[in-house]
């Protein structure tokens, strides 16, 4: 799935800010319905891999200053989140096993192994993003509010363990990044379910 020239032109073109947000608005609604009403697994796969294959900065110019209590906000989430677990693998695995052992509620509701393997993340954030488009919106951003908190506990907890210092602080601060993504994942969830989210 490519997105149309004339698109791209018009978004490089500086358009209003009035107008980008509709555009964002329109772009995610359309894209979201698109999905949905397909059958077809190889449209549903380029819109996984849409940041893969047109980069990241193209998506990012419609839906990154979108707000998060947007649908345009909560799908650039999703798909910085995807990109995040995807090449951070290894080490969320091992975050992961750090806080989920034994294991909580967290591993059956994101669906991670108790153990996971690198693999295992990557496999999590294919599976959190398709949900989002062919399964149930809250269902996702439910998983994904989970895993991102699961994450920042064990981000939390190992800067506990550390001495004072800049990377104490660093990890600090992305653990709060962490656990407020969470709740704009939470509050996205709430939003579709009452049909706010837009």
């Amino acid at each position: 799935m490519q997105l149309n020239q004339a698109l791209i032109d018009h978004m490089a073109g500086g358009a209003d800010p009035q107008a980008l947000r509709e555009l964002a608005h329109s772009t995610a609604e359309a894209l979201l319905d698109r999905v949905r009403h397909t059958q077809d697994e190889q449209i549903v796969q380029r819109v996984i891999t849409l940041v893969d294959t047109e980069g990241v900065d193209t998506i990012a110019e419609l839906w990154a200053n979108s707000e998060a209590e947007s649908l345009p906000g909560i799908l650039w989430r999703l798909y910085t989140m995807r990109t995040w677990m995807q090449r951070n693998q290894k080490s969320l695995a091992v975050l992961w096993t750090e806080v989920e052992l034994p294991p909580t509620a967290a591993s059956a509701i994101t669906g991670v192994n108790i153990s996971p393997e690198a693999s295992d993340i990557a496999r999590t954030a294919d599976s959190i993003l398709s949900g989002a488009f062919t399964g149930d919106l809250s269902i996702a951003l439910e998983r994904s509010s989970t895993f991102c908190g699961v994450v920042a506990r064990a981000l939390f907890e190992r800067a506990s363990q550390l001495a004072p210092g800049t990377h104490r602080t660093a990890v600090i601060k992305n653990a709060k990044h962490l656990a407020g993504t969470a709740k704009e994942f939470a509050q996205g969830a709430k939003l579709w379910r009452s049909g706010e989210l837009h």
